[in-house]
């Protein structure tokens, strides 16, 4: 073990320091390698989207957009996330579905792409777009009738909320007539999630090409764009492997060059989330009270589940823990199993279970969760027992930057009013 962890040559105990604990901590230049790693060997028609629900923190979605990502958004925040962050209208998709009138009404008015997941929500989109007196440019997602396996969640071929139904569609072939305020110009479909082979990433995308091309045809629609979706992994557990960059768009660039060539001027479209920021988070946390009870050793820290749910191992039927480590100073040599646990009163509360820590650990002692970049805070309980959301700081060339500020009890109180019920 090293004698401490550090982000850019900056050791986490400085960080620690100026920024306390629970922490967030990114280093950019890790989602730099991460977006050029894959951006300067796939097929430059196909256009990288920065899924921002898997870290929509603003910093890191414009740092990504400085790069030269797009953005996918799913919510009004969101889309709002993203033009702040400098990202042109023409540059945001928005899908998701469940849209408020007020969210499509954001997206019909400032000319973003709509990812359209129902026959009701095209009504909507018509309705909005003709009070506006324009056309609305829309994606329709598809949820195919087949699946591809090897995802850690498969998201084609069952009965879904996302997305309609092909049969759906190849029943309605007047579809594109329906709506005059609705401008039909792609096919979206994504098909599953955490995916770790790269030959299932090629299958997905060879079928939802072909698939796109058939509906197309069916619905007399033009191919403006055609999204393959995305859900490329970040390996976490013992026994996984992190896709190969090279290996990947070797087997995956044949077949996006064979539909450029029989569809020019279609935009293509790759969505991103965890494979971008995954990698590049530590959520440190600092020890309060080490204890046994009937004969396990337990780390109680300051952070817990409340600020890392996917820790927890939500969706999965095996609890595995992500990789954890000591990262303020050597520990002993000799590695024994502790259960490191959080302030909550849950036993879900659990950041790990029997992780592989020094014998001597003890209260001061910063232990960090590792590849923790995306689906960190704002896919947790932040509120639950009211200690509120933790700090996040973005190292960027050799600076530690923060990129948002700790809730204290004056925040989390602001938007709570409080009624008089003295007599």
């Amino acid at each position: 073990m090293s004698e401490g962890h550090t982000i850019q040559g900056i050791p986490i105990t400085e960080l620690v320091e100026r920024f306390g604990t629970p922490l967030y901590v990114y280093d950019a230049d890790i989602i730099a390698g991460q977006y050029r790693g894959l951006r300067d060997s796939l097929h430059p028609a196909v256009e990288m989207f920065y899924s921002l629900k898997a870290n929509p923190n603003i910093s890191i979605c414009a740092l990504l957009h400085s790069l030269g990502a797009r953005a996918e958004v799913s919510s009004l925040t969101e889309l709002v996330t993203a033009q702040r962050a400098g990202v042109p209208a023409d540059q945001i998709m928005c899908l998701g579905p469940g849209k408020s009138r007020t969210e499509i009404l954001a997206c019909v008015k400032d000319g973003v792409l709509l990812i359209c997941e129902s026959f009701g929500e095209l009504a909507l989109i018509d309705e909005v777009a003709a009070e506006l007196g324009t056309t609305a440019r829309v994606v329709l997602r598809v949820n195919p009738s087949f699946a591809v396996k090897g995802g850690g969640l498969t998201m084609g071929g069952k009965p879904r909320q996302f997305g309609i139904d092909e049969e759906a569609l190849l029943a309605a072939p007047d579809l594109a007539g329906r709506h005059a305020a609705v401008r039909l110009c792609g096919i979206q479909a994504y098909l599953g999630t955490r995916i770790l082979s790269e030959d299932v990433v090629v299958e997905n995308s060879a079928r939802i090409l072909d698939l796109a091309e058939r509906l197309a045809e069916r619905l007399q629609i033009p191919l403006d764009v055609v999204d393959v979706g995305g859900g490329l992994g970040v390996a976490y557990f013992s026994g996984e492997r992190d896709l190969d960059a090279a290996d990947l768009t070797a087997k995956l660039n044949p077949v996006f060059a064979a539909f450029v060539e029989r569809h020019p001027d279609t935009r293509l479209v790759m969505e991103l989330g965890r494979y971008l920021v995954g990698h590049s988070g530590v959520y440190a946390v600092e020890v309060r009270y080490v204890k046994e009870s009937m004969g396990e050793r337990f780390a109680v820290a300051d952070g817990g589940t409340n600020h890392h749910m996917a820790a927890v191992g939500i969706g999965s039927f095996v609890k595995r823990n992500f990789p954890m480590r000591l990262l303020n100073r050597t520990g002993g040599e000799q590695q024994v199993p502790w259960n490191v646990t959080g302030p909550l009163c849950t036993p879900n509360d659990t950041l790990g279970k029997a992780v592989e820590l020094p014998v001597d650990l003890r209260p001061g002692d910063v232990v960090g969760v590792e590849r923790s970049g995306a689906y960190g805070p704002t896919a947790s309980p932040v509120h639950f027992l009211s200690h509120g959301y933790p700090a996040e700081v973005l190292v960027h060339d050799g600076q530690a930057r923060l990129i948002r500020t700790r809730d204290d009890a004056d925040s989390m109180l602001a938007n709570q009013i409080r009624h008089d019920f003295t007599a």
